[in-house]
């Protein structure tokens, strides 16, 4: 099915998971997948290597894994390391199995590869994507501004970019505090971008987890959410069931406020996922 068909339908809810590390067995997610496919999100994306973590070829099997389950599978496909000939080959593989959606990415930039100059931008991909197949085409998006770019104003216009280039719908990185993306879903509506912007949304169960992320993404953490990491950060599970309170908040917040759907980044941890998905099912199914 595509995802975008979806939207126009419910409140969209879905979930993220990504491989095993290289020389890790592929058993472990699958185990994952079993106990995710339960909840009954509406997709389930997993990550791809951007390059050189050598994780990268587990995704289509995972995607597959998932298809078969009974849920849409949906895959992360980065560019800025790969040639077109590499990225026409993963297509190849990707529509072999019957697979329809793809979250076309940029990717991150590994110091220690030098990057491909075929597709430089995600919106490079989107555009091959279109003249490849009939791909459901998800972007990602930065309600407080991708790390590279200079201003928020200059990452919505290429967001922008993404969108007239084929993206049916965009998936934001995480963030904890919900009125960075109001703000960022008026100034994208402004821009004219008019496709269904699901929220990410990351349950934070680690403090060491979450300044790492903090670090990549650029999210800003509000005060109250610092009070949180303060208070239990020597206490595993009370700073555990803090990370499902708030997320649960954030997400009955951004369901009561009308947005499109929530992606929850499970961290293939399908015990948070169920904790939070329990919490929000009657508000998510009621919309």
């Amino acid at each position: 099915m595509r995802i975008k068909e979806l939207f126009d339908e419910k409140t969209v809810f879905s979930f993220e998971v990504f491989p095993p590390k290289k020389n890790s067995s592929v058993d472990v997610i699958y185990q994952t997948l079993d106990e995710l496919r339960d909840l009954k999100p509406d997709f389930i994306s997993v990550t791809f290597s951007a390059g050189g973590s050598g994780n990268g070829h587990f995704a289509c099997d995972i995607a597959s894994r998932i298809k078969e389950s009974g849920v849409t599978p949906m895959i992360h496909l980065p560019c800025i390391n790969y040639s077109k000939a590499e990225i026409e080959a993963t297509l190849e593989e990707i529509q072999s199995r019957g697979i329809e959606n793809i979250l076309a990415l940029r990717g991150d930039i590994n110091p220690d590869i030098p990057p491909k100059t075929d597709f430089l931008h995600a919106s490079d991909l989107i555009t091959f994507l279109r003249s490849k197949g009939d791909f459901d085409i998800a972007g990602a998006c930065y309600p407080e501004c991708h790390p590279d770019s200079e201003n928020l104003v200059d990452d919505i216009m290429n967001l922008r970019k993404k969108v007239e280039a084929g993206a049916d719908h965009l998936i934001t990185q995480l963030f904890f505090d919900n009125d960075s993306f109001y703000d960022f879903r008026e100034k994208a509506a402004i821009a004219g971008i008019n496709v269904p912007i699901e929220a990410g949304i990351m349950p934070v169960v680690n403090k060491n987890q979450i300044e790492r992320m903090v670090t990549t993404c650029g999210a800003s953490l509000p005060r109250k959410f610092v009070k949180i990491m303060q208070r239990y950060e020597h206490n595993p599970e009370a700073l555990r069931d803090a990370g499902i309170a708030y997320a649960v908040n954030q997400i009955v917040d951004l369901v009561a406020s009308g947005v499109d759907g929530i992606h929850l980044y499970t961290m293939n941890n399908s015990y948070v996922a169920r904790r939070i998905s329990e919490a929000v099912s009657g508000i998510i199914s009621s919309c």
